[in-house]
């Protein structure tokens, strides 16, 4: 596996809550487990004015709260990478500074010109600031191609945090914008859901094993639910959510990225290109819903009051009379060989019975039911079941039916498990180390194409315009917190001759 370069990465709203909760902490996970490069250096970049021994201090904190294994002499080592920069990244004179201090870095810590921007920040300054890197010549393009050898070439990549725009025309404009100054193949779109150890498995379950590939496809996959539910609320981020909602928030970028590992074809070898091109594809490949089959094809809902807090509608910070979703429900469909015909739901919510991210895929039952007048001891025989979980346990379930012993003659469902904790003994990671630390390796494999992004928003549209206005006019408070959502996305799967699946 190549390694990672020297390089400084340089985060943009550094001050922000994901550098503190979730950037520095996989990085130190990172440093301790040897992954960093040797010379390797972060420079945050924040209006705040502070220094460097006093944003270590914060961090100092944060790590030993969120990151995995605490060690004070390998956070003491670590730190000694980690610096401030006092600036405003919407004022232009800031990047001459900027620069001056990148070139220190190369001259007295050997990073070679070599930087890796992260975009910490609202989406509405991505464009503004990426504009003036490039104003600022810090992206220097065309000359990491001047050098035969690797290690005397430079490079500037970028890592942007969803969303990638608010619709569709909007992520074409930010592609755009990203295009004009950096190549393709040096646009890091990060999900952090990819860096998750189940979602990476899917791949090898479906592609290393023979007993699932054969399978995979509408012959013998009656339906596939993809799930992301919270018990929280939205807490302090109303503002934030109610010009968002669940579908921006979480379908059109988390549950896609889930789809298209579970849906795409094969790639023709373990690459970033080739990965990346399936996933292309069968995002492309989902139906755009018709405006006359919203209302069959998607349930929202906002949960209503409680003890412990007033229903979505009543909290400070959401506009009057809003109509955002904090669940929803949606069925999409692929028009392609391999799924034609079969459905794909896919729901998010929040103040749910449960927090769960999980993947279902349920296969139709046999064809002749040759056991039709025997006693099931759990109701009558489903098909066979396999449940991908991703969080908050990681592991996967597939359950077949069997013989209960003795007589008289009697069908059981039962299970087969894979715990990755117990079955590895590995304590699972912060799931934006590695995918940082495959970015300074110039590893795309984990990382959305911009016309992925683009598919995905045209799959969702339908769901967000003007055509979505008869079901969102009846989701207010439509579902009681601690429940598994509105009763309509009960009535949905019923009419589809399917349920969700909810109960363990």
């Amino acid at each position: 596996m190549r390694t990672a370069d020297p390089c400084v990465l340089v985060i943009f709203g550094a001050s922000g809550d994901l550098t503190a909760r979730k950037l520095i902490p996989a990085l130190y996970e990172m440093h301790r487990a040897g992954a960093l490069p040797a010379k390797f250096q972060v420079l945050g970049v924040s209006r705040r004015e502070k220094n460097d021994a006093a944003w270590r201090d914060e961090l100092a904190l944060s790590v030993q709260k969120h990151a995995k294994g605490w060690d004070a002499a390998a956070w003491s080592n670590f730190a000694t990478c980690i610096h401030y920069f006092a600036g405003d990244a919407a004022q232009g004179e800031m990047y001459r500074a900027l620069a001056e201090r990148l070139g220190q870095f190369d001259a007295q810590d050997g990073t070679r010109g070599n930087r890796l921007f992260y975009l910490s920040v609202g989406p509405e300054l991505y464009e503004s600031i990426v504009q003036r890197i490039e104003d600022a010549s810090l992206v220097t393009e065309g000359k990491r191609w001047c050098a035969i050898d690797r290690d005397e070439r430079s490079w500037q990549r970028i890592i942007v945090e969803k969303p990638f725009g608010s619709d569709e025309a909007s992520a074409a404009s930010l592609n755009r914008t990203l295009g004009r100054v950096f190549e393709e193949t040096e646009i890091y779109r990060i999900d952090h859901y990819l860096g998750k150890e189940v979602v990476q498995a899917m791949l090898v379950l479906r592609f290393a094993n023979t007993i699932f590939e054969p399978v995979w496809n509408h012959q013998y996959i009656d339906h596939v639910q993809i799930t992301a539910t919270e018990t929280v609320g939205v807490g302090n981020r109303t503002a934030f959510f109610d010009a968002t909602g669940a579908i921006r928030d979480m379908i059109q970028s988390h549950l896609l990225q889930i789809f298209a590992f579970a849906a795409m074809e094969p790639p023709t070898v373990y690459g970033a290109e080739d990965i990346r091109a399936e996933k292309i594809k069968v995002v492309k490949a989902l139906r755009a819903t018709n405006a006359s089959d919203i209302a069959a094809h998607a349930v929202l809902g906002q949960y209503a009051a409680s003890e412990q807090e007033g229903a979505y509608h009543q909290l400070p910070g959401v506009s009057a009379g809003s109509t955002t979703e904090t669940y929803a429900a949606i069925k999409l469909h692929v028009d392609n060989w391999r799924w034609a015909g079969t459905p794909f739901y896919l729901r998010t919510g929040k103040r749910m019975a449960k927090k769960r991210t999980e993947v279902v895929v349920q296969f139709k039952p046999p064809a002749a039911n040759l056991f039709r007048g025997v006693a099931q001891s759990a109701g009558e025989a489903i098909g066979n079941r396999l449940v991908m979980e991703i969080a908050p346990d990681e592991r996967t379930r597939l359950r077949f039916e069997s013989k209960l012993p003795g007589t008289p003659f009697r069908i059981a469902n039962v299970e087969m498990q894979v715990d990755f904790d117990k079955e590895f003994g590995v304590e699972p990671v912060e799931a934006y180390g590695p995918l940082l630390v495959d970015a300074m390796r110039g590893d795309q494999s984990l990382f959305k194409h911009g016309r992925e992004v683009e598919s995905g928003w045209a799959a969702v549209m339908p769901f967000l315009g003007s055509g979505s206005s008869d079901i969102r006019t009846l989701i207010n408070a439509n579902y009681a917190q601690g429940s598994w959502g509105p009763a309509a996305a009960d009535e949905m799967m019923a009419r589809d001759g399917r349920v969700w699946h909810n109960d363990e």
